[in-house]
């Protein structure tokens, strides 16, 4: 198997780092949600070495994830694990904070469900859930690129697609967080950041 290479996760990493960086400054711990190829994880984990950066994706991603932290050789870096937001298997820990980057457009809304309501629970108080992606406002595009994605993704499966902030904003409520930023990033894309109420 050769390793997996995302040219998006090049472009966007030194942006996202530039928001998390002050953002995860007093944290110790991380769980990415839909970790990809991996390289993500490698490149945050090597800028914030004072974090402990868990990955996790489906089972299928697991072997590429791995192969990106062992060349890395991270100290900071446990063994991948699976996760699937529908199940309960959610890693156990209480996370200071929780990321995730472009995975909520191909989720269904089921999925996108079930994300923000196993976040709420594994969040510590004051915990940050960090969304990179497009986004949706008031049912409408941020630009004709978007709209172009969006069909492209709904064309590939009907249950994908950008999802509407408003939207978002209900389930992290039910999920007793609140909305502490909307960060307009490059190429269309926002990071959006909330602050878990949960004792």
């Amino acid at each position: 198997m050769n390793k997996p290479y995302s040219e998006s996760c090049d472009q966007n990493r030194e942006p996202i780092l530039r928001v998390l960086k002050p953002l995860l400054s007093e944290s110790s711990s991380v769980l990415e949600i839909g970790s990809g190829t991996g390289q993500h994880a490698v490149y945050f984990a090597q800028k914030m070495p004072h974090l402990t950066w868990h990955t996790s994706d489906c089972i299928a991603y697991l072997p590429g994830i791995h192969m990106w932290q062992q060349e890395a050789a991270l100290d900071n870096m446990p063994h991948p694990v699976e996760l699937d937001v529908t199940q309960s298997n959610w890693p156990e820990n209480d996370f200071d904070a929780i990321f995730t980057a472009n995975s909520v457009h191909i989720m269904s809304w089921r999925d996108v469900v079930a994300l923000f309501s196993g976040a709420g629970r594994s969040l510590t108080f004051d915990g940050l859930f960090i969304i990179y992606g497009p986004f949706n406002y008031d049912q409408s595009y941020t630009s004709d690129s978007n709209e172009r994605f969006d069909e492209w993704l709904k064309a590939h499966d009907p249950q994908s697609g950008i999802k509407n902030f408003e939207d978002l904003v209900l389930l992290a409520d039910d999920a007793a967080m609140t909305l502490v930023d909307d960060i307009e990033m490059p190429a269309n894309n926002r990071i959006l950041i909330w602050r878990s109420l949960n004792p």
